[in-house]
């Protein structure tokens, strides 16, 4: 059965740019899996001759936009959230790995997992390449909540087998056939798809990095997640443990982790051979802002990224970052592109902002058409915003002369509150 919201319309074309109808209508069908998928998408004028007995939901003052795509959050550290630290390093050891050895307990994985799914829609993230922890118990919490929500959700047991505490260490062999195990049990169900994720190439031996990496070249539709150059003491450590790579992002091709479905957080010290390694593997960035900022890590270079040409798009990092909400992100995420004394400054369109936190993050996930977006064909995750949602809101998108200016005021002023519902295609 076809239904139709009526509303102002947001969505993207190829290039990226955004299309806008002030009266727009978005008709939705289920395929033959029952999954609500886009029909149609366009003005009202234009798209309602075209579906005469489709049912129509009116949504006056409302803005429908595409659901927000999270490329890199922890969902174990959503308890640790705002924890004070001198950086990175002393931050892991204080209170990321003291949080996560508590996921071996499948009672404690299952509480957090249901905060963690609630804080995501509530503030309109539908899908997140997420971080578990080295538990199974861990990534079964995660997939089951997922499944349970008809989320797109993807995740993997993180391979940390050396430099990491007791209660977060794992043991080599065992680790690669956990991976191998919950793989075939939960990669491709529903909307769910494995993660394979060695924490960061400080943390995995060469044996493990060997293993990860023949996972990824035997079940290669699954995506690789890790870490590389968030911080300046990280990469010196980096250095010391691989003296022979050119790089420390040579270090995961040398592993042969780099391709097509496999995503990088955060790359900010990185030079253009690096880049150029990103944009020929296909492989792509999630830039992490709101964390980058708080740890005091660095300052992702977006002009450099553009003028190379590799993929990436936005990531809140909870809890390295500070907040679920996808406008803080894209708000941190102007502030980090403004900066000018490290590389150079420069001011992102809004619109640009907003398409590399949906469909430019779906597109660097290997996503493309899928999630992101609101254009025939892509699965019907959608939000409703409210854009008088504060009284301050309210005002400054009612003075909005363009596009830009409407984006740029919710990017600025938006929170949780702004989104008036998130609506997931499972769940129409």
């Amino acid at each position: 059965m076809k239904k139709a919201y009526r509303a102002s319309l947001l969505r993207f074309d190829a290039a990226g740019q955004p299309v806008f109808d002030e009266d727009g209508l978005l008709v939705v069908a289920p395929d033959s899996t029952g999954r609500q998928r886009v029909l149609d998408a366009g003005s009202h004028a234009a798209v309602a001759p075209r579906h005469p007995g489709a049912h129509v939901t009116h949504l006056p003052g409302r803005i429908l936009a595409p659901g927000f795509v999270d490329m890199h959050i922890h969902y174990p550290q959503t308890d640790i959230i705002g924890s004070p630290s001198p950086g990175l390093l002393p931050w892991l050891e204080n209170y990321t790995f003291p949080a996560e050895s508590k996921f071996a307990d499948p009672a404690h994985s299952n509480e957090v997992a249901d905060v963690f799914f609630g804080e995501l829609l509530r503030n309109g993230v539908t899908t997140s390449l997420t971080f578990a922890t080295s538990h199974v118990a861990s990534v079964d919490a995660f997939f089951e909540g997922a499944q349970r929500r008809g989320l797109r959700m993807m995740t993997g047991k993180v391979l940390q087998d050396r430099n990491s505490p007791d209660g977060v260490r794992d043991e080599t062999e065992q680790s690669l056939i956990d991976s191998e195990a919950l793989i075939r049990k939960w990669h491709n169900v529903d909307r769910l798809g494995y993660a394979i994720a060695p924490r960061f190439a400080p943390a995995s031996t060469d044996a493990q990095m060997r293993g990860a990496s023949e996972l990824a070249a035997k079940y290669a539709d699954t995506w690789i997640q890790s870490h590389v150059a968030e911080n300046r003491d990280e990469v010196s450590w980096v250095r010391e443990l691989y003296p022979k790579a050119r790089s420390y992002l040579d270090v995961y091709a040398g592993f042969g982790l780099m391709r097509e479905r496999a995503v990088y957080a955060h790359c900010i010290y990185l030079d253009d051979a690096d880049r150029a390694l990103l944009r020929e593997t296909k492989t792509a960035a999630a830039v992490s802002p709101t964390s980058n900022l708080f740890l005091g890590s660095g300052f992702f270079d977006f002009g450099a990224a553009d003028r190379v040409g590799y993929p990436y798009g936005l990531a809140s990092d909870v809890g390295g970052g500070t907040s679920f909400s996808p406008f803080h992100t894209m708000m941190a995420a102007y502030y980090v592109g403004r900066e000018g004394q490290t590389k150079t400054g420069l001011s992102i369109a809004p619109s640009e902002l907003w398409w590399r936190h949906t469909g430019g993050a779906a597109r660097a996930l290997g996503l493309d058409g899928v999630v992101g977006n609101l254009q025939p064909g892509c699965e019907a995750d959608f939000l409703v915003l409210n854009p008088a949602a504060t009284p301050l809101l309210a005002r400054k998108t009612k003075l909005a002369s363009t596009l830009e200016e409407m984006l740029f005021a919710m990017i600025v002023l938006g929170d949780d509150r702004l989104v008036e519902r998130t609506v997931i295609s499972q769940a129409l």
